[in-house]
């Protein structure tokens, strides 16, 4: 049974930082490649960042400079550290595990919320 277990969301201020963790079980996970996704009320679910399984990365626009992603693979887990922390980054954080065409998997979400 794949799960993918996301924690470390919280109520931050503005300019703060969070660090998200994302642990995995029942997947090889050293061969998948590890996303962050949010999901904002209202919007679209969007890419955040991604760790290929060889260590390479890609970020979205609003975030490059300020997040970055890492993976650990003897502990099976994904990190967000997320510095400098705007109003607009509130969302639900999403972990994902992508290997291939079909081998897709979802966590069950992390609320962040950036707010004086």
């Amino acid at each position: 049974q794949v799960q993918l277990v996301e924690s470390g969301g919280g109520l931050v201020q503005p300019g703060g930082s969070l660090r998200l963790s994302c642990a995995a079980s029942g997947i090889a996970f050293s061969i998948y490649a590890m996303g962050w996704y949010r999901q904002a009320p209202g919007k679209q679910r969007e890419l955040v960042a991604v760790i290929t399984y060889g260590d390479g990365t890609n970020y979205a626009d609003s975030v490059k400079g300020r997040f970055t992603i890492s993976r650990d693979n003897g502990k099976n887990t994904v990190y967000l550290q997320m510095n400098s922390l705007k109003p607009e980054d509130t969302a639900v954080y999403y972990c994902n595990a992508k290997w291939g065409v079909i081998h897709e998997h979802w966590g069950q979400g992390t609320q962040v919320t950036v707010s004086s």
